[in-house]
């Protein structure tokens, strides 16, 4: 019950906010058909813990991608109906299914926000800065924080010790900064107009 609680307090505000901020009236188009397909993976590897009953398979979160690819706001959004997915067609409960969506959604997303943040004010405004800070290291470090927070807040399960899930949880957060590193570098050779948080005006200076 307080673990439902928290979480509709971390949830409905940032939902709240997303709706406030419209971000659809900046949409000139569909999204992107990649974040649309990682936006569809997403209720499968959320639950991939439980459809296998293997609590040390830690799910890959794919939210930072998104991130990059939608912005925030929209990012929010769109983590809604995943987790209506999840809650009717993964055999979990309605409060597991918002567990998922705060902790491999709403805060990892919103830490990486910062973290990205930090990335742009901090340091020099390069194209590898962007690929690596924010593609890279802010998905590893949001990731891993929210796992460790997650533990810290509603322990861990019976079945484990807290260093076996938290060695699990930073082996997916740094499996998935990998992918989100890679795709945030595809994207922005190939593709940079995909990239909601890129711009070639800000990136492609040169250091000084």
């Amino acid at each position: 019950m307080i673990e439902n609680t928290l979480n509709l307090l971390l949830a409905l505000p940032a939902v709240a906010i997303a709706l406030a901020l419209k971000p659809w009236r900046l949409l000139r188009s569909p999204p992107p058909w990649p974040a649309l397909a990682v936006w569809a993976a997403l209720p499968l590897l959320w639950s991939l813990d439980a459809t296998t009953a293997s609590p040390l398979l830690q799910p890959l979160s794919g939210v930072c991608i998104l991130l990059l690819m939608l912005g925030w706001p929209l990012t929010v959004l769109a983590l809604l109906p995943v987790g209506g997915v999840m809650w009717l067609a993964s055999g979990l409960d309605a409060g597991g299914a918002l567990h998922r969506v705060v902790w491999l959604g709403l805060v990892p997303a919103t830490l990486a926000l910062a973290l990205g943040a930090g990335v742009r004010h901090w340091l020099p405004r390069h194209l590898f800065v962007y690929i690596m800070g924010r593609g890279f290291f802010a998905t590893a470090l949001a990731l891993t924080l929210s796992g460790a927070l997650a533990a810290w807040l509603f322990g861990v399960p019976a079945t484990l010790q807290a260093e076996d899930l938290m060695l699990a949880r930073l082996l997916s957060a740094f499996g998935d900064a990998f992918i989100t590193g890679m795709l945030t570098a595809i994207f922005v050779a190939f593709r940079p107009q995909w990239l909601a948080t890129y711009a070639d005006h800000l990136y492609l200076k040169p250091l000084l």
